[in-house]
């Protein structure tokens, strides 16, 4: 194991790694800027487009090596060859030339950080695959290992369908065959090519084998650390490694965002929130604009934010009102029901407040997260088709979720969860004990 700085009550010396994308970072700077309040030393690992944010968090960043690093402001320009893929060759070709050929100069990154002082544990999300190679070493020869959940748990069992799919868990040994059918036909068809690949990789950067299949590679850690609740998480009877539900990785603090002119439209108003998150919002007709006019008719205000970009010139329903920016603590507070395209925070975000949730999410992880909206009885799924959601369906949607007051009483029974779940500071003691595991 390399040198460490460890000791029982002393400061811990952190690796932080991330593919520098948007969605994987911003969370991780929550976790940094926890982790240095603690009194932590912190390095963290990624692009030199983030490393102003990095650096806000109290973090000393690290840049990626050259072949490692890219804008992904503008993935299809970085990549010129992943223009026009879509679908599952799309999300073959991400996986294989965006996430996985960088890895080996991850992995020499990482090491370049082990030589140049003591880390205590490196930190990494699933998608930073330096973090397999890492892992594919003996434990005396690295120190450990947690992966971050960042997105909902992808771990391979027998209880739920492949990562990615959206299939909720179906109990029994219908379920259980089920699995292993769409476990062996995923493997074969979708990350076939990936695998070979991946275990190539290992063979010739680590000379060892691959043991699991690449997306499973979060299986070898010595940790998960998991944002989010057990309640908001398929069960899983056969995990082979220690699963820490923690709670989200950032909640919103007070916010000092002006309130707009309408506000006290709000006032005494059943109210629903549509939004597209704070990256995939530059076409608002993928949901927010849907949504307002599917609600049109409605006895209730729809409010929605742009995330900073300009607000749509054309008219809309009357009872629709929307905003640059929002200020989240206080907006919660008249909030009744949120539509939303499934990100990760926003929806614990909607479930920390005890409002249920309709999402429409159909990409990336989003599939995954909507399918655990519906699972957990914290709201419903809406699946778009190639013409987007029909009215009617947001409507029911909406209106079902407000007339039945179990989909709020769930969403109040996760909230209450989230609410005494540490966050990030729960990191803190699952590397202590790892730590203290090996002193042993």
């Amino acid at each position: 194991m390399p040198s460490t700085s460890y000791r029982a009550d002393g400061p811990l010396s952190l690796l932080i790694c991330s593919t520098p994308v948007h969605g994987h970072v911003v969370p991780l700077l929550a976790v940094a800027r926890t982790l240095v309040a603690q009194g932590h030393e912190v390095r963290f690992l990624t692009g030199a487009r983030y490393r102003s944010a990095v650096e806000g968090t109290g973090a000393r960043w690290v840049g990626l090596p050259r072949e490692a690093d890219y804008d992904d402001s503008d993935m299809d320009r970085a990549f010129p060859e992943r223009s026009g893929r879509r679908g599952v060759d799309g999300a073959r070709w991400d996986l294989e030339h965006i996430f996985l050929a960088p890895a080996p100069a991850q992995l020499s990154a990482i090491d370049e950080q082990l030589r140049a002082a003591p880390v205590d544990a490196v930190l990494v999300e699933s998608l930073f695959l330096g973090g397999m190679l890492l892992l594919c070493r003996p434990a005396a020869q690295r120190p450990p290992v947690l992966n971050l959940g960042i997105v909902p748990l992808g771990l391979r069992s027998r209880d739920t369908a492949p990562f990615a799919l959206g299939i909720p868990p179906m109990r029994g040994p219908l379920g259980t065959l089920r699995n292993r059918i769409l476990n062996a036909v995923t493997d074969r068809l979708v990350f076939g090519e990936l695998q070979t690949a991946a275990e190539r990789m290992v063979s010739a950067v680590v000379g060892a084998r691959l043991p699991t299949g690449a997306m499973n590679y979060p299986s070898l850690a010595d940790a998960i650390v998991q944002f989010t609740v057990p309640a908001f998480e398929y069960p899983r009877r056969d995990l082979t490694v220690p699963v820490h539900f923690v709670g989200p990785v950032s909640l919103a603090s007070a916010s000092d965002t002006a309130e707009p002119d309408w506000w006290g439209d709000l006032e005494g108003r059943t109210v629903v929130h549509v939004t597209q998150g704070t990256v995939a919002n530059a076409d608002l007709e993928e949901l927010v604009l849907p949504t307002m006019r599917a609600l049109a008719d409605e006895d209730l205000l729809v409010v929605a934010s742009t995330g900073g970009r300009p607000v749509p010139s054309a008219a809309l329903p009357a009872n629709a009102r929307i905003a640059p920016y929002l200020p989240y603590d206080r907006l919660f507070a008249h909030i009744d029901a949120v539509v939303t395209n499934g990100g990760y925070g926003g929806v614990h975000f909607a479930l920390a407040q005890g409002v249920p949730v309709i999402a429409a999410g159909n990409t990336e992880d989003k599939a995954e997260v909507s399918a655990r909206v519906a699972w957990s009885g914290a709201g419903l799924r809406l699946r778009p088709g190639r013409g987007g959601l029909p009215a009617r369906a947001i409507r029911s949607a909406v209106r079902c979720v407000l007339d039945d007051p179990a989909f709020r009483d769930h969403a109040a029974r996760i909230g209450a969860e989230i609410a005494v779940a540490p966050g990030p500071a729960g990191i803190e003691s699952v590397v202590r004990g790892l730590l203290a595991a090996r002193v042993g």
